[in-house]
């Protein structure tokens, strides 16, 4: 699987091949553009050397904090967020062996208890969970039987919904469209 998120080679590239990365870009992906949250992994790679759940989970956390307030920044509340990373991290290490992909491969899971895995994990509520359940069956290769109807509207085929869906330019300015068009109509339905 090779991902085009961020448009940053290295970031695309650690997303690619680490699950646990890729779980914490996800993670990141609230009140940022999808490009800055999945390339936030890379930041924390590059600024402590790691982004094993084990080392993060372990990492002093006043210190991870300011790991986050690096210019530039990996997200744009970098307390919280250093926290829910933390979190996540500490969360894999003990219900999972340190391995994230376990969260999709252990026991052979259906669709539906992914799912159930993913909403389990701290900061990841039924949307984000789904909207990632569909990123691991469209383009990371999950089989597991009745993804696509755990993962709603975000597994769909041909949807342009979220970062499930991103492959390529286009496809990015596609997803920015159906966003924009969402908002505009939740926007007016207030009104």
């Amino acid at each position: 699987m090779a991902l085009h998120i961020t448009g940053e080679q290295a970031a695309d590239e650690l997303l690619s091949d680490d699950a646990f990365a890729l779980l914490t870009g996800m993670l990141l992906d609230q009140q940022v553009t999808m490009e800055s949250a999945f390339a936030g992994p890379e930041k924390i790679r590059s600024r402590i050397g790691s982004i094993d759940p084990e080392t993060i989970a372990g990492y002093d956390p006043e210190a991870f904090v300011e790991v986050f307030k690096q210019t530039p920044a990996v997200h744009r509340f970098p307390g919280s967020m250093a926290g829910r990373v933390q979190a996540l991290a500490a969360a894999i290490v003990e219900e999972w062996g340190g391995e994230a992909s376990a969260l999709w491969t252990k026991g052979e899971p259906s669709g539906a208890e992914v799912l159930k895995r993913l909403k389990a994990l701290p900061g990841f509520g039924d949307q984000k969970a789904k909207i990632f359940l569909a990123l691991l069956g469209k383009q990371c290769g999950l089989t597991a039987p009745g993804w696509r109807e755990a993962a709603g509207a975000y597994g769909e085929e041909g949807a342009f919904r979220s970062v499930a869906d991103i492959v390529d330019a286009e496809s990015l300015t596609k997803v920015r469209a159906t966003k924009q068009a969402a908002k505009a109509a939740a926007k007016a339905s207030k009104a």
